[in-house]
Order: C-alpha cells, then sequence, then structure tokens
C-alpha cells in the first residue's frame, strides 16, 4: 500500500487546491467575440461578458459601483466566479466587484497548448485587467489564483493597491514534490486525489463538501497534473520582493507549514480562521469579508 510520511500529506494538501469544476474545452466560434448580457442580483447590476484571452476567451462576471477602490477576485484550480459569490453580493453594494474564469476553468476556453503555468494565469489576470481599464484595484486570490495574483503584482506593482492571498503555498521542496507528481502520473492518481481532497475539506460545511466532491469528478486527470506542476515549479519569493504594497495572508487555522508564505514573509499581516475547510470564503464568508473589510480600511487610509 502506497504511503506519504504525514509532512508531505500536509505540504501538498495545500498545493492540490479547489478540485471541483470541470475544465472546459476550448469553443472556437467564440474567441474572438465580444458578449455580453445583463443580469441582477437583488438590487446590484452585473455584466456578464467574454474578453479575448492569451488562450481564448474569458469569462468575466463585473458588477457594483463606486468611488471606492475596485475589487479583483481570482479563483484557485477547478474552481469558478462561483467561489466568489458571497463576496461579489457583499461588497457590490458600495464598489465594483469583478471575478473572472481562469483558462481551463467555468466558462473559459481551455488553452490547446494545455498551458497552466502560474505566468501563463498571471497573463489572463493582466488580459481582464486592461479590458475592463482598471488602474489601481484591490487583488485577491485564492491558492492557485494567489500564486497568479503574486505574479501578476510582482510585474504590475504600480497597478495593485493591495495584493490579498488565502490559501496560497510556498515554494514546495522537489523532495516533497518529485515523489508526489510522480504518484499523481501513476495509477494512483484517483486515490492520491481522494486522500487529500479528505484533508482540504476537514471541516467544510456540507454543502461545501457536496459541491467540492462532486466537481472533483469532472477535472481531468492531464489538466489537473499540468497545473501541479506549474504551481510545484513556481516560486512566488521574487515576485513578493517586487511588490511594495499593502499584504495580507489568510489562512485557516492548522494550515502552517515550513513552506508556507507565512514562514518566508512572517512580516506580512496574517490572519487565521478557525473551523474552516481550505475554501474560507465559501464555509465562513462573514468572516472572510470582515478580513478583508479590515485591510481595505487599511489600505483606502493610505
Amino acid at each position: 500500500m502506497w504511503v506519504i510520511a504525514h509532512k508531505q500529506c500536509v505540504l501538498f494538501a495545500s498545493l492540490i487546491f479547489t478540485l471541483t469544476i470541470a475544465c472546459n474545452t476550448s469553443d472556437s466560434t467564440k474567441e474572438n467575440e465580444l458578449k455580453m448580457d445583463s443580469m441582477n442580483t437583488n438590487t446590484i447590476s452585473a455584466t456578464a461578458q467574454e474578453v479575448k484571452g492569451p488562450a481564448g476567451h474569458l469569462y468575466v462576471d463585473d458588477g457594483g459601483r463606486g468611488s471606492k477602490l475596485p475589487i479583483l477576485f481570482v479563483h484557485s484550480f477547478g474552481g469558478n466566479t462561483q467561489h466568489w459569490q458571497n463576496q461579489l453580493e457583499y461588497y457590490r453594494k458600495n464598489r465594483r466587484a469583478i471575478a473572472f474564469d481562469l483558462r481551463g476553468h467555468g466558462r473559459s476556453a481551455a488553452p490547446e497548448n494545455n498551458n497552466y503555468s502560474v505566468e501563463a494565469l498571471a497573463k489572463d489576470i493582466a488580459t481582464v485587467v486592461d479590458s475592463l481599464n482598471l488602474d489601481r484595484f484591490i487583488l485577491v486570490g485564492h491558492s492557485m489564483g494567489g500564486s497568479a495574483a503574486i505574479a501578476y503584482a510582482g510585474k504590475h506593482p504600480e497597478k495593485v493597491a493591495g495584493l490579498v492571498i488565502t490559501g496560497t503555498p510556498g515554494k514546495s521542496p522537489a523532495s516533497v514534490s518529485k515523489p508526489i507528481i510522480s504518484s499523481l502520473e501513476s495509477e494512483k492518481y484517483d486515490a492520491v486525489m481522494s486522500q487529500y481532497m479528505d484533508q482540504l475539506l476537514k471541516d467544510a460545511k456540507p454543502e461545501t463538501d457536496k459541491l467540492e466532491r462532486e466537481g472533483m469528478n469532472h477535472v481531468s486527470k492531464e489538466a489537473s497534473i499540468s497545473i501541479i506542476k506549474s504551481v510545484f515549479n513556481y516560486n512566488p519569493v521574487p515576485d513578493l520582493h517586487r511588490y511594495p504594497g499593502p499584504e495580507l495572508i489568510i489562512s485557516r487555522s492548522g494550515d502552517e507549514q515550513p513552506n508556507s508564505l507565512h514562514s518566508e514573509f512572517p512580516t506580512i499581516p496574517y490572519r487565521t480562521v478557525e473551523g474552516t475547510s481550505h475554501w474560507i470564503q465559501l464555509d465562513k464568508p462573514a468572516e472572510f469579508n470582515r478580513l478583508l473589510d479590515e485591510f481595505l480600511r487599511r489600505v483606502e487610509k493610505r
């Protein structure tokens, strides 16, 4: 029976991210189109649109208004804009709040070359920022989306008024990543993914658990391995050093590890949330929003 040491289990749990929604196939008839339809969430006007990205069309959910800084939310591996619905509804009451589907996720086109590198995902963020004419904004990224957010902030610090990352790992050593990738590329793939979903979903709300487990069955092995390799290969340290603006790390209790971002950057404000799964924004949206509100007040006083 295949066994991984407990330390590697916990480290990998922070790197697998949200295994939920199927990575979709590209639709070549839509890649060069810009389609918009209007919808309403209570009294909050929102617009769904598609913008042309480097790997095909990207689905964007844009809504809210006000003079405060806009917020751009970036989901995790396997997720989509629905992972931020609690935040979108809350923040659109007094400011612009935006979420979008990264390449190969939700309603966005999948890359034909299977390129899910963190740098490529950061280019998806850049495409959305430029398409929506965002000048200065708050960037919030979860897990893999946090890695992409760090990469973007390191390359475009003048755009990012504040950076919030949640459930995002630091650089993992090869001694951890290599055996895990080897196992994922073998017949043990299903067993490995099931084991780590159990860890990630510890303390999840029933609806979160159901959503994530059902969605996991739709994520292709090839796309999953490509994304996992990309995150393992990404070192966030240089980009974090290049970003001079305000930062916040939000983590669930127990995720602190020797290679965590908090360990590598102890001066970055760090907040933990008790009794939640890897998906804090889904399990405890009020607590997540409270921590984000505190950060926003600090940034907007500058």
